[in-house]
């Protein structure tokens, strides 16, 4: 059986979810021997095209096909809102949430436009926006029963015939959501890990990080893995960011992640399965704090640095920009051989 001809992922129960964490895909080795003796026989110093060789081999181990491709390129972007916002930790009102996604329909919004030049499907999914998250800072954000939907949601998004998945959110009050998550999984101080997301001035920074530090400490000793992390601490739409990660890997398609609050979405599957994200690049280092740290928590190098911190997706979209310049080098240029070009004279 292919990848192609796998079943939809089940991630409908707790049970499920930690199944589908266990013997987690890996890359096929030979495709990215192969892929690495390509580039190594290209017209080019080997090694020349720095990052832009990396992800080309990366994507062919991935993908298992020789040549990679991107001509099925999906954008999801999932919207979720946050009871965590009565604590005043946004600039912006819940309502917010749905406007842009109505923006995002109207193809008016910066994911549109990107979308549109780097040549990927636009969907957005909106989870149940008139229905917050509990604020975490007195409750759990979510049941074990919403957090298995959107999960679920997640997963359902992804199907096997994708060549490549950009992951990115909209939710007033998640970048709260992704200090928490990312604070009580990797430690630290709070201060670290709670930037001032849609604009806060320095007063309400404060204010936001006693809140995270404080729901954080709440919940800690409930924490045991990724499931009761997201449930403690996370909100819909990360929840599904972290099913379609999932799902993803379970169809070997590799993923492109959007900036800190979809990296930390997805990095709360490491804490039970420290090799679930192996699939997954980074696609610009976020101007928000946490993400900096994140990236060195995973040990991932971001493929860019724009200084950028919109979220939607929009660094991911830029990102696949690069990607499709590493694939068209790689299965566009010819060898030494079939270019009849001189190698370099190796010494003895």
């Amino acid at each position: 059986m292919t990848h192609t001809d796998l079943p939809p992922l089940s991630l409908s129960s707790r049970d499920n979810f930690f199944q589908a964490l266990t013997n987690l895909p890996i890359p096929d080795q030979g495709r990215i021997n192969a892929a690495r003796d390509r580039q190594n026989n290209l017209t080019k110093p080997q090694g020349s095209l720095g990052k832009l060789e990396e992800l080309s081999i990366f994507m062919a181990g991935w993908q298992s096909q020789q040549p990679p491709s991107l001509d099925k390129v999906s954008c999801i972007v999932f919207a979720g809102n946050h009871g965590i916002t009565a604590q005043g930790v946004s600039a912006y009102p819940s309502e917010v949430t749905q406007q842009m996604v109505q923006n995002f329909e109207q193809g008016g919004a910066t994911i549109n436009q990107l979308c549109n030049l780097a040549q990927a499907e636009l969907k957005v999914i909106a989870l149940d926006l008139n229905k917050p998250t509990g604020d975490f800072s007195q409750e759990a954000a979510m049941t074990e029963t919403d957090l298995c939907l959107a999960l679920q949601t997640g997963a359902d998004a992804i199907f096997p015939h994708m060549d490549c998945v950009l992951l990115g959110e909209m939710g007033i009050g998640n970048s709260s959501s992704a200090a928490a998550l990312s604070y009580a999984l990797f430690g630290g101080d709070a201060d670290q890990w709670v930037g001032q997301g849609t604009g806060l001035d320095t007063e309400k920074l404060a204010h936001k990080t006693q809140v995270v530090a404080q729901a954080v400490q709440r919940h800690q000793q409930n924490i045991q893995d990724s499931f009761d992390l997201l449930r403690c601490l996370g909100g819909r739409e990360l929840a599904a960011i972290a099913g379609a990660v999932l799902a993803a890997r379970h169809y070997h398609i590799p993923v492109l992640l959007d900036g800190f609050i979809s990296t930390a979405a997805a990095a709360t599957l490491v804490k039970t399965a420290p090799d679930a994200l192996d699939h997954c690049q980074l696609s610009h280092l976020s101007v928000e704090p946490g993400h900096l740290h994140l990236a060195k928590a995973l040990d991932k190098e971001p493929i860019l640095h724009l200084n950028m911190r919109l979220g939607e997706a929009s660094g991911a979209a830029v990102a696949l920009l690069i990607l499709r310049a590493s694939l068209a080098t790689y299965n566009g240029m010819a060898s030494f051989e079939e270019a009849q070009v001189s190698r370099a004279e190796t010494s003895s």
